[in-house]
């Protein structure tokens, strides 16, 4: 009996580096390929074929080799989803050397952004990568760690205190540890629009 895997064909892109939350990694690496979809997990690799990161709690290692740098638009809008994750990664990333210049990955973030077909997934302290581009979430409905509620209304950001919150192409969820309920709001909605696509006009 061959199972139906709602999310086959799908592409997911999940943002990594140096102190990301292992249970919350581990746990996309499995979950979103249970409903069939392809994880790519991505980073800034600095000009090498690939990066390890160790891992926040108990320092486990993850390698990356796939790069958000120099991605096509057409590259960019082939993926259902891109999530930021919690910990130190949205720090790590938001790196610049010419504080004029946005971080490679909030550039891509940016663009990300601009494409409403490709849904947004940010947790936890992952609003930091996008402190430099407060104009994608300005007066949008999001939640995130409580101590990043200053940042979110600074940005122009309506907070709401909820573990997860929907604000169209935008998922939020308040902590690291929130993110079963996180990756569950991401995959029901990326059903869901798959439905909607299915239905002929």
């Amino acid at each position: 009996m061959t199972q139906h895997l709602p999310l086959a064909g799908q592409k997911i892109a999940v943002l990594v580096e140096s102190d990301f939350y292992e249970p919350e990694i581990f746990y996309y690496q499995r979950r979103f390929a249970e409903e069939g979809a392809e994880v790519h997990f991505m980073t800034r690799l600095w000009g090498q074929p690939s990066l390890t990161f160790q891992g926040h709690e108990y320092r486990a290692p993850f390698s990356v080799d796939k790069s958000f740098e120099g991605m096509s638009d057409e590259t960019l809008r082939s993926y259902a989803a891109v999530i930021v994750p919690s910990g130190m990664v949205s720090d790590r990333l938001r790196y610049t050397s010419d504080v004029r210049e946005l971080s490679p990955a909030t550039a891509f973030m940016v663009r990300a952004f601009a494409e409403p077909d490709v849904l947004k997934g940010i947790i936890c302290h992952g609003l930091w990568l996008m402190a430099s581009a407060p104009e994608t979430v300005r007066g949008r409905q999001l939640v995130v760690h409580n101590n990043l509620h200053g940042d979110a209304l600074n940005m122009g950001a309506q907070y709401v205190d909820q573990d997860v919150v929907i604000d169209g192409d935008l998922i939020t969820g308040r902590t690291g540890g929130h993110h079963h309920l996180f990756a569950r709001q991401i995959i029901d909605t990326l059903i869901a629009r798959s439905k909607t696509a299915e239905v002929p006009a």
